[in-house]
């Protein structure tokens, strides 16, 4: 079962790139983020045409996350975090996907920090948290995938003194991260990349593509069930070359 995570940077600008990739790569489930569109404009449609079922979660403009499975329509478990009734942001979705629980997470990227940005992430990191140890305690094979905005160690960016003031890498980020991993979730890509130099983001600006400037932000955290059937983690590279591609690469796992 392939499981991948693909902030998608606009599913209206991007479908053409969405549904090639769908077609040459196949994941059984695909996890979007930063759609881009109202719940009313999403192209389900073009989604289904490809051959998969389709949640999503909707914010006009910006925001935004769906699930995808293939053949199948995944079935809705949660929508949004509990524990800030005014927060509005579409953000997380979660789903049963052949007996597998997955989430797709767009976690805020809290810059400029320090500032009420920063401070809403750190409080959205701890309401995450929350959730994930009550999908934890149910000792399910679980996936909680997407675009974290956290670079968790030096070894996953292209400079440290490039990111050193951005909010992706700050400390509290990335305590904020490991206590998620502490509490028992395993780290995908890292366990199959843990020299670093693995990326799965590159800026549109500084020429960031050519010079191989990138960072890894992308993350699928897996829970005991999920990581004992893991079989491998990578980051489908090559899309981000390809004409009007994402900012960000796919990235995904294989359970056995």
């Amino acid at each position: 079962m392939r499981i991948a995570t693909f902030n998608i940077n606009g599913i209206k600008a991007r479908l053409p790139r969405l549904i090639e990739w769908l077609n040459e790569t196949q994941p059984d489930v695909a996890c979007l983020q930063e759609i881009k569109t109202s719940d009313e404009t999403f192209p389900a449609k073009d989604i289904e045409a490809a051959g998969y079922g389709v949640i999503w979660h909707g914010q006009k403009g910006f925001n935004g996350v769906a699930i995808l499975a293939r053949g199948q329509v995944p079935q809705e478990v949660r929508r949004g975090l509990e524990g800030e009734p005014e927060d509005e942001h579409s953000r997380y979705l979660e789903a049963e996907v052949g007996g597998v629980r997955i989430a797709s997470i767009y976690l805020p990227n809290g810059n400029p920090q320090p500032g009420p940005k920063f401070d809403y992430k750190l409080r959205w990191m701890k309401r995450l948290r929350t959730r994930a140890a009550e999908i934890w305690a149910e000792e399910v094979p679980a996936v909680l995938a997407g675009d974290y905005n956290v670079i968790p160690r030096d070894k996953d960016t292209y400079s440290v003194k490039a990111m050193a003031d951005d909010a992706l890498m700050q400390p509290e980020s990335r305590a904020a991260y490991r206590r998620l991993l502490a509490d028992g979730w395993t780290d995908a890509l890292l366990s199959r990349h843990p020299q670093g130099g693995v990326w799965t983001y590159w800026d549109y600006q500084m020429n960031a593509w050519p010079r191989d400037a990138g960072f890894r932000i992308d993350h699928l955290l897996l829970s005991p069930a999920a990581a004992d059937r893991l079989y491998d983690a990578q980051v489908d590279k090559d899309f981000r070359g390809r004409e009007k591609a994402s900012d960000h690469a796919p990235v995904w796992v294989e359970l056995q």
